[in-house]
């Protein structure tokens, strides 16, 4: 990893443009994802120490997050594995590239909202070296 910043959870000032975009309209967020070599869970975890690559724990939090996602909506609406760069750097530094797809953006609000989320998210802030989360209005 290089000296620039890296991404893991949203920043107050990016959380709050996406607030203020109008939450009754279907959306699409990009997700690019790039694991820990080990994964950290905090202090007390029951996986802290477990020596769980990254990339195990993401699996972790996309298997358990699954009843959130389908309470809110959501669902996959692309994935892809890397082959590689036809027009721009060689280099892709992303593990995981797929296309969530939501109802509206309240579906999207409730669920991070719902109560059943933080008890997963930490396998993905655990899992999560860096990460881009782009809201996009599906054509």
């Amino acid at each position: 990893m290089t000296d620039e910043l890296a991404y893991v959870d949203p920043t107050r000032d990016n959380f709050d443009r996406f607030k203020a975009l109008p939450r009754d309209t279907p959306i699409h967020m990009l997700n690019l994802i790039r694991f820990k070599p080990l994964a950290t869970y905090p202090d007390g975890h029951a996986l802290a120490g477990a020596g769980l690559t990254g990339e195990a724990a993401y699996r972790e939090y996309m298997r358990t997050i699954q009843p959130v996602l389908e309470r809110a909506g959501g669902k996959i609406a692309w994935a892809g594995g890397f082959d590689c760069v036809v027009t721009g750097p060689a280099e892709w530094p992303w593990d995981e590239t797929f296309v969530m797809s939501y109802p509206d953006a309240a579906a999207f609000m409730g669920m991070v909202k719902d109560p059943d989320y933080a008890p997963v998210v930490v396998h993905r802030q655990a899992a999560v070296a860096d990460s881009r989360l782009v809201r996009f209005s599906p054509a």
